[in-house]
């Protein structure tokens, strides 16, 4: 959240993110509730969504993965939701992690590969990192044929003794 998908934002278009982020909280204080945000999904597709959408609507908002009080099935984040991650962006200490091992598991065609990617880059020894071939983000959500069990296994065999 704090750079966008494929860190597209600009130090310009952050600063101004925080500062309506900042007066929203003034809002959600005078109105005596946080605010939501808009749908995360939309009821229906278009059809001139980003391949993500789609393949989030194909988990989130069919019988596959929908749960009526699930927030990414049937509603919204609260606006000012991004406001943790625009402070403390995820990957910061990363390299903290370490000694404890890091299994990294990523669809080939996932739009959230490169978080992946990223945090693998960044992370210290011992890391290892597995692309999925033909998955996509949702894939690894319940496609069982393409879930690496068996590495799963091993890892926490391995690593939590």
């Amino acid at each position: 959240m704090s750079k966008d998908y494929n860190d597209s934002v600009t130090l310009e278009q952050r600063t101004k993110t925080l500062e309506a982020l900042g007066e929203q909280r003034w809002k959600d204080v005078e109105n005596g509730k946080a605010a939501d945000g808009p749908r995360n999904l939309p009821e229906k597709l278009k059809g001139d969504e980003p391949q993500f959408v789609k393949e989030y609507f194909d988990y989130y908002r069919t019988p596959r993965g929908f749960q009526v009080n699930s927030v990414n099935s049937n509603g919204a984040w609260l606006i000012t939701n991004p406001i943790s991650f625009m402070n403390m962006p995820i990957l910061t200490y990363v390299k903290e992690i370490s000694p404890r091992p890091i299994l990294l598991i990523a669809g080939e065609n996932a739009h959230s590969r490169y978080f992946s990617e990223d945090i693998f880059k960044l992370a210290n020894e011992p890391k290892e990192l597995i692309i999925i071939p033909n998955a996509v983000h949702v894939d690894l959500y319940d496609k069982v044929d393409v879930i690496p069990f068996d590495k799963l296994k091993s890892f926490f065999n391995d690593n939590l003794k």
